[in-house]
């Protein structure tokens, strides 16, 4: 959620930012009426509480002939207080309620609009251009003995697949080069667990306008990560952390599930939007003072990695309403994809300053003071997708595929992807 007291003393900042994101901003007026109804809510069973205490040393004082109509006093006095500590929890919840419509507020530059109003920040590499008609990545994939969607489709339904033989293998490879990259860079490696609590998945912001996308086991009451950024927000959630040594920073390396709400004929062939998948994803807590100098460390670590994948690719700075509810900026860096003719997502950076942190309750302690809550950055390092790029961009006129050089020792040395028999 976001700092009341910025809502309290600066709400057009708030609308503003409700408003770059497609939001009412009624919202901010409503959250600022119950935030207030919530205050004064408190103030007043306090003040009761206060009295009843009073009353309670009077009666114990009192003598006798004047006692039972003190006690009369206290009585009528408790039930008031009750019902003013119900009247809180109302309160409580309705605030609740009201501040879960305010989305993050998004940081200065960010541009406003919609899915395609956001801002190319650099590109590198050009696209490609073949002297052969290229084959898609799903063509390939099944020349290489590599992607087996028939019998995905056949064993759990629609945008679900296997991964076959060098498919499988170049997935693992792309996955540990991810997490040697992270070692490098001083994460700490993470195999978190892939259902979570729904406090935790409400507290990364995930059961908002995304709640469609997530699986839920209702007996349970589980849910089905969509990215170890969840799991991971939640591995200190009731804590106070010790960042005078720097940032923690982890890498979770985990199975991921979106059930594709709302993507009804949107790329239904291959392995581009799929139903589970696997994703290296990088994690950072820090304080809120160098969150955006680590969100420009964490873009650097992915191009650095795609380059040496020899992708070509841009970053662009996603505008408002494209981001989710806890981002308040997020860098996309898309690959070009030669046989769709368009660059596609492959890694997504946010900067989540302390939204998530607030939800989660993680603090840290400046300079030995009072708690101030951290802030939560992620960004996907390795992630099943990247087969599309790698195969597309790395083909050859004869089906197979050339390995790129950084890959090869997670391969056994293999050079080249050879069609199968």
């Amino acid at each position: 959620m976001i700092d009341p007291a910025l809502l309290r003393d600066q709400p057009d900042l708030v609308k503003r930012s409700q408003q770059a994101r497609g939001q009412s901003p009624e919202t901010v007026d409503e959250a600022v009426a119950a935030d207030r109804a919530r205050r004064q809510a408190i103030t007043a069973f306090e003040e009761l509480r206060a009295a009843q205490n009073a009353h309670g040393k009077r009666v114990a004082q009192a003598p006798k002939d004047e006692k039972a109509a003190l006690v009369a006093e206290a009585k009528d006095l408790s039930d008031r207080v009750k019902r003013a500590q119900a009247a809180v929890a109302e309160a409580e919840a309705a605030a609740d309620a009201a501040f879960a419509k305010l989305e993050n507020i998004v940081i200065d530059g960010v541009p406003a609009g919609g899915e395609d109003d956001f801002v190319t920040l650099r590109t590198h590499g050009e696209p490609l251009e073949f002297d052969f008609e290229p084959l898609d990545h799903l063509a390939l994939g099944e020349k290489l003995g590599a992607i087996d969607m028939e019998r995905g489709t056949k064993v759990s339904g629609s945008r679900f697949y296997f991964l076959t033989g060098i498919g499988a293998r170049l997935e693992l490879a792309l996955m540990s080069l991810g997490l040697d990259r992270a070692l490098q860079h001083g994460f700490t490696p993470i195999i978190p667990p892939t259902l979570v609590r729904p406090e935790v998945m409400r507290g990364t912001g995930f059961l908002g306008q995304h709640a469609d996308e997530v699986y839920h086991l209702a007996d349970e009451d589980l849910y089905l990560v969509g990215t170890s950024e969840v799991p991971l927000a939640g591995y200190h959630m009731d804590e106070i952390l010790d960042l005078s040594a720097g940032p923690k920073r982890y890498a979770g390396w985990s199975t991921c599930y979106r059930s594709e709400a709302g993507s009804y004929g949107k790329d239904t062939r291959g392995i581009i939007r799929v139903h589970q998948f696997n994703k290296l994803e990088m994690f950072v807590y820090t304080t809120p003072e160098d969150a955006e100098a680590e969100h420009e460390r964490l873009v650097a670590v992915q191009e650095q990695l795609l380059q040496d994948l020899g992708l070509s690719y841009r970053v662009i700075d996603v505008a408002a309403g494209d981001l989710g509810s806890s981002a308040a900026r997020k860098y996309d860096i898309e690959a070009w994809v030669p046989t769709q003719g368009a660059y596609r997502e492959l890694t997504s950076t946010s900067n989540c300053t302390t939204y998530q942190a607030r939800r989660l309750d993680i603090r840290f302690r400046p300079d030995g003071g009072k708690t101030s809550p951290v802030a939560t950055l992620n960004g996907t390092l390795a992630t099943t997708r990247w087969i599309v790029a790698l195969l597309e961009t790395h083909q050859r006129a004869d089906g197979s595929v050339t390995v790129p050089e950084v890959l090869r020792p997670y391969l056994g040395g293999l050079e080249v992807m050879e069609p199968i028999a």
